[in-house]
């Protein structure tokens, strides 16, 4: 039986392990036509992320980290009693404040519950996440030496939020290729059909703009559910292999600044684990992390646009850590 171009090309790359943002365009297959009217492709220039959107719509590929099926009803009444007594129930209502938490001491069974999980915000230096997380696609292709010098420029940019370890790691990775990533069908961390996601279109620079994201023309931006998947990505090691995840953990591991949900927690718990990354420009205040200490794993992300919001971080997470802690 005659087999169509199309099918083979995606169990093509099944077989690869790898979508064609995530290695280099599969060949073989006849080109996808994208119809002028399918509003969902026509702000997208770039042909391989529209020829990846096209086989995911045939063919779509599982949801590795389909948070939004784990909603938890207790747990969003909880979250939502949270903000109501830290006086932030009308920024969630103005949507100046996004929250996603999630409780993953089971990783198979996990719980979660968000505030405006799916608004898009300025997320400034947060996103660098998905700067790492193609790096070490690259790194896995043998394309990018994981040396001593990359080390250090991805431990720069995580751990000290430096923007001018982020764009050199940004010019050595591509910027195309992660917009690529962050819309493959293996992650998603991108979604047309979520209101968007995790996104880098231009260096963390006074220049270098790249592209703005489709839905809201924001240069660095995210929501807080996506952040939430890549955490959970990451703690389930399924970011590009589980090696690289645990290398991944091992760049966003420590205390390295002390503001927002760090110096939060340090006033709470004596000892945790932490992996994080957080951001600050203006009024755009956001933090994110994965936390562990006495058998209790959980994802915690904050996303606010008010002068306020580096504060808001500390006292969110002692609230969201009671949560946790009292299950």
């Amino acid at each position: 039986m005659r087999r169509s171009p199309i099918l083979l090309a995606w169990l093509a790359m099944l077989w690869v392990g790898a979508f064609p943002a995530l290695a280099d365009v599969v060949g073989g297959a006849d080109p996808i036509v994208i119809q002028p009217g399918d509003d969902r492709y026509s702000m997208i220039d770039d042909p391989v992320i529209r020829q990846m959107l096209a086989l995911d719509a045939l063919a779509p590929f599982e949801d590795l980290a389909p948070l939004w099926k784990f909603r938890d009803a207790k747990l969003q009444k909880q979250l939502e009693s949270a903000l109501r007594r830290l006086g932030l129930a009308d920024e969630v209502v103005r949507r100046r404040l996004a929250v996603a938490l999630v409780d993953v001491s089971e990783p198979d069974k996990p719980r979660m519950a968000a505030v405006n999980g799916d608004t898009m915000i300025y997320a400034a230096s947060l996103p660098k996440i998905a700067v790492m997380l193609a790096a070490f696609e690259k790194i896995a292709q043998g394309k990018m030496k994981y040396d001593k010098e990359t080390r250090q420029l991805l431990q720069d940019m995580i751990r000290r939020s430096s923007n001018q370890a982020t764009t050199e790691l940004m010019h050595r990775v591509g910027k195309k290729y992660i917009a690529r990533v962050l819309f493959s069908p293996r992650y998603r961390l991108y979604d047309l059909d979520r209101n968007g996601g995790l996104w880098v279109g231009k260096d963390y620079a006074k220049s270098g703009l790249y592209r703005r994201d489709p839905l809201h023309n924001l240069s660095h931006g995210a929501t807080a559910i996506q952040v939430a998947r890549f955490y959970y990505l990451l703690h389930t090691e399924q970011l590009v292999t589980p090696e690289h995840s645990r290398m991944m953990k091992d760049v966003m591991s420590g205390e390295h600044i002390d503001h927002k949900f760090v110096k939060g927690l340090r006033a709470k718990v004596p000892r945790f684990s932490l992996f994080r990354k957080s951001g600050s420009w203006r009024t755009y205040h956001s933090d994110s992390a994965l936390i562990e200490h006495h058998g209790k794993s959980y994802i915690a992300v904050a996303l606010s646009n008010h002068p306020n919001g580096s504060a808001w971080m500390g006292r969110i997470i002692v609230a969201l850590d009671d949560i946790i802690a009292k299950r």
